[in-house]
């Protein structure tokens, strides 16, 4: 059965009519490379500063502080990575245990090149400890980067406490904010490096930002013509910043409706999952982003009421995207403490802004009935 309802807008998003239009004519028509000189290549740069200038202007930032890659994760290399290799002298980052992997792995391979990394804990909402952050950081600390709301079970960080702690110590701040660009509000006075990917708020895959704010210095990963400033050699995707430049438009221009509305579903869709016996919230119930709801079930695999859920026609998730396939439970579970038998029974549950309230309601009408008949054949029993 073809896919009905849509409810994994962490993982990905649909692209909206006002994107695809807005980049359509960069593929038909202004095709040209914004860095040739003849007329089809003014205009395609033309669009590409504009829409820096666009995105710039929905941080608070300027222009210039505005690096298009081709997603977050390469925006997540660029900032740790490039800031390592620009600053050899300091080989001391500190991170959080419920980082995306995107975070995660580059921290570890500049572990495994000298660099000593920390992963602080976090409690049971995922939420790191300013007190404990400001302990760990060193003479010899360059970077702390703790995302700004959890990818998985939805928790928000403290990153305005965060990002104060790094300014008074001299220390750089760079935050994850896929999930909460555009979402919830962000304080760049204490941020300095803040990576965006398209795909999550409507845009196009394959594109996305890095602000770099000014005074910050990065070593480049990527050589050749010298675009972006010097700091990230490749030729534009013109298409895909007009895209994510048009999608983050939307996403500001509805941000109070689409996040009060979303809101709404992720409190009826808490009260409802809740009450299915031996079910968990994972995350924390209200300082979390407005469409994230991951929960536990006892006594079901995850998978398998995934695969349920997708044959009577609801498309949801265990978790990251990135790490579906993987067997191991969750990272971000393990680390706040959930039960192993319950880290396995997980679904992330993820609004987006074309979400129907009767799709939620449709949604809670068939969740408790998949539960049970998987229920019905497991070997294990809810409360034992």
């Amino acid at each position: 059965m073809n896919t009905r309802v849509y409810l994994d807008n962490s993982a990905t998003t649909p692209v909206t009519p006002e994107v695809l239009e807005a980049m359509n004519r960069y593929f038909e028509q202004e095709y040209g490379n914004a860095s040739s000189l003849h007329s089809l290549g003014r205009n395609a740069r033309k669009a590409v500063e504009e829409s820096r200038d666009e995105i710039a202007a929905s941080l608070g930032v300027t222009p210039k502080e505005i690096v298009f890659t081709s997603g977050a994760t390469e925006a997540n290399n660029l900032a740790i990575k490039g800031l390592a290799f620009a600053h050899p002298e300091k080989r001391h980052v500190i991170t959080s245990k419920t980082e995306h992997h995107a975070v995660l792995h580059t921290c570890q391979w500049l572990g495994e090149r000298g660099s000593e990394i920390t992963y602080l804990d976090v409690d049971r909402f995922g939420r790191v400890s300013p007190d404990q952050l400001a302990d760990a950081i060193r003479d010899d600390t360059l970077l702390v980067s703790i995302m700004a709301g959890n990818n998985e079970i939805g928790t928000l960080q403290p990153i305005e406490q965060i990002g104060t702690i790094c300014r008074e110590r001299g220390v750089f701040f760079h935050t994850d904010a896929v999930q909460a660009y555009g979402k919830v509000p962000l304080p760049m006075d204490t941020i300095d490096l803040l990576s965006v990917s398209a795909h999550k708020l409507h845009g196009p895959k394959g594109v996305g930002f890095l602000v770099v704010r000014k005074g910050v210095s990065l070593t480049p990963l990527l050589h050749g013509g010298g675009h972006e400033g010097g700091r990230r050699s490749t030729t534009e995707n013109t298409p895909g910043i007009v895209g994510l430049a048009a999608a983050a438009r939307l996403a500001f221009r509805e941000m109070q409706s689409t996040t009060t509305r979303m809101r709404a579903y992720r409190q009826q869709l808490i009260a409802s999952v809740t009450n299915i016996p031996g079910t968990r919230l994972n995350g924390h119930e209200t300082e979390s982003l407005p469409h994230i709801v991951n929960v536990s079930f006892q006594a079901i695999e995850g998978e398998s009421l995934v695969m349920k859920l997708d044959e009577l026609g609801f498309a949801v998730s265990t978790g990251s995207a990135c790490s579906s396939p993987n067997l191991e439970p969750s990272h971000v579970l393990v680390a706040i403490a959930v039960p192993l038998s319950m880290a396995h029974g997980s679904l992330r549950i993820s609004t987006g802004r074309q979400t129907t309230q009767e799709e939620i309601d449709a949604f809670l009408e068939v969740l408790p009935r998949a539960v049970e008949e998987l229920r019905a054949i497991s070997p294990f029993k809810v409360g034992a």
